[in-house]
């Protein structure tokens, strides 16, 4: 399947849910507070559906950021020349 597909089946069970929602909600009434919670929830989830559909559809979703491989070899020592140990300060000069 692909994300498409899958997209769109994601959001045929959102469809179903609303209608059942729809149904509830009738049976219930909507003035209780665990409904309207129910349907706010359902409603976020239709809205993230969306976006999560625009990003799928745009070109950057597509492309994957290269790898970087970082060696396992030591760092030359010659990087830390000059450099204040964290919290200690410079090796040359003493803590106040």
């Amino acid at each position: 399947m692909s994300v498409h597909d899958d997209i769109n089946a994601v959001q045929r069970c959102l469809d179903d849910l609303h209608r059942s929602l729809g149904q509830l909600e009738h049976r219930l009434g909507g003035s209780g507070l665990e409904i309207r919670r129910v349907r706010l929830d359902a409603d976020h989830l239709r809205e993230s559906l969306a976006l999560l559909r625009e990003a799928a559809a745009s070109p950057i979703a597509s492309h994957r950021p290269d790898l970087v491989t970082i060696s396992d070899a030591p760092y030359d020592i010659s990087l830390w020349t000059d450099s204040d140990d964290e919290g200690l300060g410079a090796r040359d000069r003493r803590a106040p």
